[in-house]
């Protein structure tokens, strides 16, 4: 029998020693390969019906399509127009899950206005949409949709040309920090059992006769190499699907093609508004989406067949969001207010159509091998039916009868008691000597993990002041995404556990070598190890900007590619 999960799925150095000794010694009824949203759902899923699951990702939780996404729990409206009425109604229902059970402390509602450009059918075609879209999914924790005059509208978003609208309605969706998110479902698969182990790569696939009966992984930070046996493999590593399907020797039951979606991060006073919008454009649309201090504007959606591990964004991808962005802001927006860029990989199931915008969302889910499944497509709103799904599949090759999906009732770690914190974050930032303001960042950030956060500058307090040239996070945030969040590298603190490499100018540069020299007493490193953490963050920096400099995919990507591993061992293809 495993060992009793510490409260709260800690991942940190002992617990990382301790799960490559189970992935070396147990039998699992399933190992899930991938740690990105969909992977995570399907450990935690598995593991709440009481099966005995691994979870190994080569790189680190979310560090894929998973930390790149716009950041929203969305129905998605431009599905409504494609008659997609279930996947709209399903992402609905998980959209109120999030915001009342399951995550309260990372998911928040967020207010759009959809401006109203066409006098006589746009509105009623609107509005019976947005009707739709705020019935179907079941009991409603978001306020319904408003309409507004054009003076209403110019009032709600001041940033608008006067004449890009004649009107506008007001509606809400959900938002919440990817990457925190994933990373806290994984923990959550952790705290019941889950082993969850990132730096670990997939290298080969065992067989037993005509069935796949484990993986081969290798601890990309040491060399180390296990065998580990389970009596089914799950395949969800996203636009690594046919990759890993290769590796395999199993033919797969469909295709997944990579489509590139860029962001960009501009700051909040740039844009005066008091909710975000949502734009359409001649392909699909374009978000403006509050995010704490900033803006985030995207997305692009472009074929993508270079480098899945590192996409890169092009001056054109930047160029075409600020020309549609300025084609309705009063003051437009330059290169020069950007803080942020980042570049993401949606894997779409591939169809017959040369429109990534128009392949489908929906998922698909194959036993493409006995032993072996393989789940792909989706979005990130879905990713817990898309993690039962992927079980119920593997169902027929593990022994035994197995139990419902029970995840629509487990909240992940920091949400029980999370709002009666809200409720006393003032005498919580008394007792720790912090502004509020402080306590509720960080309780949107933690929940009721937050005591065990504070508690690690109990005995230095100097933990509880801001993070060099980074205001908005503690050092003690640093710290804690290395004891207990997984975090083994420099860029999985700056680019995932915060999001300062985005929410920045310097992005991330100006403090890398002070959050270096916080994480490593917890991670073992020395001068040598902090130099190269930092060295090779800094160039994986500068590769970026450069590439964001460039004409094509073809140009920025070769410049991408060129920056150093923070993972050095880890081989191609990547799982």
């Amino acid at each position: 029998m495993p060992s009793a999960p510490p409260i709260t799925g800690r991942l940190g150095p002992a617990e990382r020693e301790e799960s490559w000794q189970r992935l070396g010694s147990e039998t699992f009824d399933l190992v899930v390969v991938g740690g990105g949203v969909v992977g995570v759902g399907a450990a935690l899923d598995a593991a709440t019906r009481g099966l005995r699951v691994a979870l190994v990702e080569a790189r680190d939780l979310a560090s894929g399509t998973s930390s790149r996404s716009s950041k929203l729990f969305h129905g998605g409206l431009r599905y409504l127009e494609q008659l997609e009425f279930g996947l709209v109604r399903e992402a609905l229902r998980e959209r109120e899950l999030m915001l009342t059970r399951i995550a309260p402390h990372l998911v928040k509602p967020v207010a759009f206005l959809y401006p109203l450009a066409n006098r006589v059918w746009e509105r009623p075609y609107t509005a019976a949409g947005l009707f739709l879209y705020d019935t179907m999914g079941g009991a409603r924790s978001v306020p319904g949709q408003k309409h507004l005059t054009r003076a209403g509208a110019q009032r709600l978003v001041p940033a608008l040309k006067r004449d890009a609208l004649i009107g506008g309605i007001r509606y809400y969706d959900a938002q919440a920090d990817d990457a925190r998110h994933t990373m806290m479902v994984g923990r959550t698969a952790a705290h019941y059992g889950a082993v969850v182990r990132t730096s670990t790569q997939v290298v080969g696939f065992l067989r037993e006769a005509d069935r796949v009966s484990g993986v081969r992984v290798r601890d990309v930070e040491d060399g180390r190499e296990v065998d580990v046996r389970a009596h089914a493999v799950i395949n969800a590593t996203g636009v690594w699907t046919d990759e890993l399907q290769r590796l395999s020797g199993s033919r797969g039951r469909f295709r997944v093609r990579a489509s590139k979606g860029v962001h960009i991060v501009v700051p909040r006073d740039r844009i005066v508004a008091e909710a975000g919008m949502i734009l359409r454009t001649e392909k699909s649309v374009l978000f403006v989406i509050p995010w704490r201090n900033h803006w985030i504007v995207g997305t692009t959606d472009t074929d993508w067949n270079l480098d899945l591990a590192h996409p890169a964004a092009t001056k054109h991808d930047i160029d075409y969001i600020l020309e549609h962005v300025n084609s309705v802001l009063a003051t437009p927006l330059t290169h020069d207010d950007i803080e942020g860029v980042y570049a993401g990989l949606r894997p779409l199931l591939a169809g017959e159509s040369d429109s990534t915008s128009k392949l489908s969302r929906e998922h698909a889910v194959a036993r493409v091998a006995p032993g072996l499944v393989a789940i792909a497509g989706g979005k990130y709103t879905t990713y817990r039916v898309m993690g039962a799904d992927a079980v119920d599949a593997a169902h027929v090759d593990l022994p035994g009868r197995i139990q419902p999906s029970i995840t629509d009732k487990v909240p992940l770690v920091g949400a029980d008691g999370y709002h009666a914190l809200v409720n006393q974050a003032d005498q919580l930032a008394a007792k720790h000597g912090l502004h509020p303001y402080r306590v509720r960042h960080l309780l949107d950030r933690y929940g009721s993990l937050v005591h065990e956060v504070l508690s690690l500058a109990a005995d230095n307090p100097e933990l509880l002041k801001p993070i060099p040239a980074s205001p908005d996070y503690l050092q003690v945030e640093a710290v804690y995404a290395a004891s207990h969040e997984g975090a083994m590298h420099l860029e999985d603190v700056l680019t995932r556990r915060t999001r300062i490499s985005i929410e920045y100018a310097h992005r991330g540069v100006d403090s890398a070598e002070a959050v270096a020299r916080l994480i490593a007493p917890v991670l073992g490193w020395d001068d040598d190890a902090i130099k190269r953490e930092v060295e090779v963050y800094n160039a994986r920096v500068e590769a970026e900007r450069a590439s964001q400099t460039k004409p094509d995919d073809q140009a920025a990507d070769a410049v991408r590619a060129a920056a150093p591993e923070a993972r050095p061992q880890l081989t191609e293809p990547v799982s």
